[in-house]
């Protein structure tokens, strides 16, 4: 091979979006013309360009500011007919980097244009993989170190031999670091020809040799790419993958398709490599492609193409693989059912036993008519709340935002007003006040308290049974929020039905009404009993209201709560006054709550300090906060993980940790397992956790996931024991047995 090159550095035009763009470097060789040169003047400098452009000899590289660029040849001579392979070679300064075919989210790829002989002929840049490159919140696909962009120069069957290849390159790249600079290079190069093909250069072959493994390994095809409520789900077989995945990165070959910065989390569903990703600007727009980077537990890297295809706008993983609409229904009910036993709707079940108690008596046509009633008015307060929670979530999911089910507890403000209506329900159960005689009478044989008692007591069991996750409810739940709005509400209204159906049954059958016991004296002592569940629950809230905003937040709820106790004493006393004394006390009255309103709406700008809901709880097993950096650290570790998504107002969370989670024995396991706990607090919106749930077909916490330090994740119950999580810390190979 002899080559020569000539460096003509110039501005390139491919510069938007730069910070910042130094000057035109000064040309290393630019003779200035006067008129009246004499031709004895001229004629070296001609005669000197010649010969640096047909030496045998090789020439310098070009040196810009920033980058030693270099154009070279794999072999030192070639034949007609036969393909070499060209390197355009980028050697960088440390701290700077120059670009892929997407540079991501700035920047601007490298582009060469060529000058060739007839016939001669130079194939498209072949794009080594990249790196991720993080730029503040940003992020940028390049390259770091050395950048190699190969080439193949075809040489045409009728050439002649022994004639040199000469070649011309003009090439533009953008070198940046906290700026960015435009730099070019004229490149010249020739290649010997002979009758059969010239051995590899060696001075050359570890460059070659070293591109070639940064090459895609080949293109995959039938991926496909979904939208969902959380973001994007590209599928990929994985049959051509590499055993053993410990990492991979989805590299998005144009831009908008995807955000460059944000987390990607994969794991592997019946054959195919998912990655979860989040939706770029134009993500609808421009083509599913680009380059999937993965890594082996042994250390080895490939790349391959992803051509995908877009499937239709809804999930087609996990749960339309295992559920259909029909078996969704059946779980919604399922689970709606079992959601009458769960602890965090247990204050509620001792009010709906009493109405039940009261309602039901009697005998005749007359009871027998209140008793329907009671039962389908109770049924209509679940369905719709049940029916406005639905809309509302499905209203906000297809705006964009990331919620889930329980997300009206992640609002302070409403947390506030549910600590109110656990106060007033509790102070009228003891009999301290008397409110709500024909909204919410528990249990009247009358048309109208009774009927709308028991629409309020049926809309109030589910709005405390809103935020909690049974059992078959969570696939259910992932599964509605993928489908458009009329399968979607089906699924949650049946959801809601289950919740009403024991209750419903009770008032239709008569039979099973015959089971409860007679009413008698017992039931005031009972009802007022039954004030304390709502005291408790009071107090719970206010909790969860200091994890969510701290001291400040429950000085605000504490003091609200003063406010209303008051303006129920005022309506107590209004009504023995004056009908101006009366007036005064009710404008008192309407201001008083008014205060209590401004409190609880005042919370919504509070925050509580930085801390694990863990070490609120004073919880005993060690823990991290979850992130999907820290997750895919400990993989990388081989570290098995524990991963539990939790939140302050989830009552079953809670019962769970205590319960299965802080206990001596799974502490000692943990511990001797060196297994990493990670804790997700959901108690606040987090969208980082929203897109965990959604990556396991759920919408709602709790969910447990176990990371074995080989194999798939294993999903826990919703009802956790000791034994159920010991079980699948055992079942997965102990951190003693990695092997680094």
């Amino acid at each position: 091979m002899t080559g020569a090159m000539v460096s003509t550095p110039r501005k390139s035009p491919h510069t938007d979006g730069m910070i910042a763009i130094h000057e035109r470097l000064p040309r290393r060789f630019n003779p200035r013309r006067q008129r009246g040169m004499a031709i004895g003047t001229i004629s070296p400098l001609l005669l000197f360009a010649c010969l640096a452009w047909l030496s045998p000899t090789s020439a310098n590289p070009v040196t810009t500011e920033h980058v030693t660029a270099r154009l070279v040849a794999e072999r030192t001579e070639m034949a007609p007919g036969e393909t070499v392979d060209l390197a355009l070679v980028l050697e960088i300064e440390p701290g700077w980097h120059t670009y892929w075919r997407n540079p991501g989210d700035s920047g601007d790829s490298p582009r060469v244009s060529w000058s060739l002989p007839e016939g001669v002929e130079v194939g498209p840049l072949r794009w080594t993989r990249p790196e991720l490159i993080p730029v503040g919140p940003l992020a940028n696909y390049g390259y770091s170190g050395r950048a190699v962009h190969l080439f193949a120069l075809s040489l045409p069957e009728d050439w002649p031999i022994g004639e040199p290849v000469r070649i011309r390159a003009d090439a533009d790249w953008l070198v940046c670091e906290a700026h960015c600079i435009p730099e070019s290079g004229t490149f010249g190069l020739t290649v010997a020809t002979a009758l059969g093909p010239g051995p590899i250069d060696p001075a050359q072959a570890e460059v070659f040799a070293s591109a070639r493994g940064d090459l895609a390994d080949g293109t995959i095809e039938g991926a496909v790419l979904r939208t969902e409520a959380a973001g994007l789900s590209l599928d990929i077989p994985a049959d051509l993958l590499p055993a053993g995945l410990d990492e991979a990165w989805f590299f998005a070959g144009s831009w908008g398709l995807i955000e460059h910065a944000a987390a990607q989390s994969w794991r592997l569903v019946d054959g195919d490599l998912r990655i979860q990703l989040t939706a770029g600007p134009a993500a609808a727009q421009v083509d599913p492609e680009g380059l999937l980077v993965v890594s082996d537990r042994q250390g080895g890297v490939r790349s391959y193409e992803v051509a995908a295809v877009r499937g239709p706008p809804l999930l087609e993983g996990d749960a339309q693989r295992s559920i259909s609409l029909p078996l969704a229904l059946v779980f919604a009910l399922l689970g709606g059912l079992i959601l009458n036993l769960m602890p965090c709707v247990f204050p509620i079940l001792a009010m709906k036993a009493l109405s039940l108690v009261k309602g039901l008596a009697g005998e005749g046509p007359g009871a027998a008519r209140a008793r329907v009633l009671h039962g389908v008015a109770y049924t209509a307060g679940v369905l719709v709340f049940f029916a406005a929670l639905a809309g509302l979530l499905l209203a906000l999911r297809s705006g964009g935002a990331a919620v889930g089910w329980g997300f009206q507890l992640q609002y302070p403000p409403f947390v506030v007003l549910m600590a109110y209506v656990f106060l007033v329900i509790g102070l009228s159960l003891s009999g301290a006040i008397t409110v709500g005689r024909r909204l919410m009478s528990l249990g009247g044989t009358r048309s109208g308290g009774g009927t709308l008692g028991a629409f309020g007591t049926g809309a109030l069991a589910a709005l405390v049974a809103a935020p909690c996750t049974a059992p078959f409810m969570g696939a259910a739940l992932g599964y509605a929020v993928t489908l458009t709005w009329p399968p979607a509400l089906a699924i949650m209204l049946t959801l809601g039905f289950g919740l009403a159906l024991p209750f419903l049954l009770l008032s239709l059958v008569p039979q099973l009404a015959r089971w409860l016991p007679k009413p008698g004296p017992w039931m005031e002592t009972l009802k007022q009993v039954l004030a304390f569940p709502m005291f408790a629950a009071a107090a719970w809230l206010v909790w969860v209201l200091s994890v969510q905003t701290g001291p400040r937040g429950v000085a605000s709820v504490l003091a609200g709560s003063v406010l209303v106790a008051f303006a129920l004493w005022l309506r107590e006393r209004a009504q023995h006054l004056r009908p101006g004394q009366r007036r005064l006390a009710l404008a008192m009255l309407l201001a008083t709550l008014g205060g209590a309103a401004y409190l609880g709406v005042a919370t919504v700008r509070l925050s509580a300090p930085a801390q694990s809901l863990g070490a609120e709880t004073g919880r005993q097993l060690p823990s991290e906060p979850y992130s999907p950096e820290r997750l895919a650290a400990a993989r990388a570790e081989l570290r098995p993980v524990f991963v539990n998504m939790t939140a302050a107002w989830c009552i079953t969370c809670l019962v769970n940790e205590r319960v299965a989670l802080d206990t001596a024995g799974v502490k000692g396991l943990f511990s001797a397992a060196d297994v990493l706990y990670l804790k997700g607090d959901w108690t606040n919106r987090d969208p980082a956790i929203t897109r965990y749930l959604a990556e396991y077909e759920r919408n709602g916490v709790p969910l447990y996931v176990f990371y074995p330090v080989n194999g798939e994740p294993k999903v826990l119950p919703q009802i956790l024991t000791e034994d159920i999580v010991q079980g699948a810390v055992r079942q997965g190979p102990m951190a003693s047995s990695r092997s680094h």
